[in-house]
Formats: structure tokens, sequence, C-alpha cells
């Protein structure tokens, strides 16, 4: 059979996570209209008839202005060693920016196949996708260049079929049925994130960080109690997270719980709790502790 590993790579929020999910058919990657969503190299796995293909999502490379982001730019450029694919992600609806071509020529002395995808040719008219398929051609000296929609799936299939054709031959990595290497810990605590990013927008994403402290039975019978603790970096910020009467806070639980239930196909208690850790995005010791 035919196996390998294909990193997902480009600037932040051009839709690697959500062409993570397309492939893979179910959610393993967290996603939202905030950039610097994903903090981790998430992975997901494609089972096919003699076919597995390991997709590495990893956090958007940017210019950093924190210590946690030149620690995410660090975990995006460690992934192009040992893969055997490189999808190189462009939002077609931004356009070409200086953030892509910094990315363009990083992987241009790197050997490994390198597939250019001009993501969310959707969301314009169909004449223009040309030009910037042009555009992105000449930016490096990529093996395809290939316009999809992560969102809706279009191309998606053909995109998979090019970057098969370049696995190599080898056992599988994950035994069938095994679609993400991550923790019920680390999903459940990207899940209620993710809730906490979209609920809030722009107001304090960037400075959450979420811990599940406990994951074990409940007081009912067949229900899972998960306990969890929500991170900011400064104490105006915890009455946003919180909300007025704890709404906000009620609401990103009532969102996380729902699909947790989902991914264990029972009941399950969800306590969460709002905590100070000053300018953690800074402190070594506190990205250490928090899993950066």
């Amino acid at each position: 059979m035919r196996s390998g590993l294909c990193a997902l790579v480009g600037r932040p929020n051009v839709g690697k996570s959500t062409l993570l999910n397309a492939i893979v058919g179910q959610k393993v990657a967290i996603t939202a209209a905030v950039p610097q969503t994903t903090r981790h190299a998430i992975r997901g796995v494609l089972h096919r008839d003699d076919l597995q293909i390991v997709f590495v999502d990893t956090p958007g490379m940017h210019k950093p202005k924190t210590l946690l982001g030149s620690r995410l730019n660090d975990v995006a450029r460690d992934t192009l060693s040992g893969v055997d694919v490189i999808v190189f992600l462009i939002d077609g609806q931004a356009g070409v920016g200086r953030g892509d071509q910094f990315i363009a020529e990083l992987l241009a002395d790197v050997q490994t196949p390198k597939i250019a995808v001009v993501n969310k040719v959707d969301a314009y008219a169909k004449p223009k996708v040309l030009p910037q398929l042009e555009r992105v051609a000449a930016m490096g000296d990529w093996d395809e260049v290939v316009p999809i929609s992560a969102a809706k799936g279009d191309t998606v299939e053909t995109l998979v079929g090019l970057i098969a054709e370049r696995m190599p031959e080898g056992p599988p990595y994950f035994p069938e049925g095994q679609v993400t290497d991550q923790t019920q810990e680390q999903l459940f605590s990207e899940l209620i994130r993710e809730k906490a990013i979209r609920l809030m927008q722009e107001e304090v994403p960037h400075s959450i960080a979420v811990a599940i402290e406990e994951i074990g039975p409940g007081e009912s019978q067949g229900v899972v109690a998960v306990t969890a603790t929500l991170y900011v970096e400064r104490d105006s910020q915890k009455g946003i997270v919180i909300g007025k009467g704890g709404a906000v806070l009620k609401r990103i639980g009532k969102e996380a719980r729902e699909e947790m239930q989902a991914i264990l196909g029972g009941r399950v208690y969800l306590d969460l709790r709002v905590k100070l850790a000053k300018e953690w995005q800074r402190d070594p010791k506190q990205l250490q502790r928090l899993g950066y």
C-alpha cells in the first residue's frame, strides 16, 4: 500500500483547517475567522483502499509579536522536514500578499514535492481565477497548481488524488478508523477555545488558552464530567469571557458540550472556570505549562 505524510502550510486564516476537515470527512481541527486559530501541528488521517495519508495542519506562518507567535512559526517550519508532500495554501479571495511570498521563498530550497493550492475560489468570479493561478505559479517551482474551495469541497478530491500519486509505498501509520492523533483532552480543549474565539470575535481571542483539568465519570450514571479552565492575560478580560450574569461563559459551555456529546455519543457535564495568567503568551514557563 501507499502511505505518507502531507504538510498543510500557509499564512494565517487561508483555510488549512477547513481543508483538513473536508479531506478527513469529520472535524479534527477547529476553525474560526480569526488568524492563528491553530496553535499545534494537528494530524488528520485519510484512509482509503491501499492508501493512508497523514495530513499535518500547521499554525499559520506570520511575523511574530510574542514568544507564542515565534513558537507557532517554529512548529510550522519543523513540520516541513520529514513529510512526503507539501501543500501550500493561498487565500484566493484575499489575493497573493507578502506573507505568501515569504513562505514561497522559504519553500524554494525544499526538495519535497510541493503543490500550490489557491483556496476560496468560490468567493469571486471565475474570470479572476486564472490570473490568480498564473500569479501563484510564478512564485515558485510547484509540481501542481490547483484551485479549490475547501469550504464547499470543490476540487478537493482532485487535490487528494494528486497528493496520493506522490505517496511512497509503506505500511500504515495509524490503525483503520483512527482519524487524528489528538488525545481526548486536546480535542476537548480545542473545542472550548473555538467556541470562545467565535463568540468573542476580535475582543480577546489570542489571549485565551484552555486547559482540561479532569475528565471522569459524573454524578449520574452514563454522564462524563469535564472540568476545564480558560486562561486570560488581563483581569479585565475575565469579565468579557464570563459576560453579564455569566451569559458568555454559559454559551461557550453549551456549544462546546453539544460537540463533546456528539463525539462521545453520551451526556457530558462541563464545568468551566476562568482564571488569570498574566502575559502568558510571553512567559516561557506559562507557555510550557499550557502546552505550547
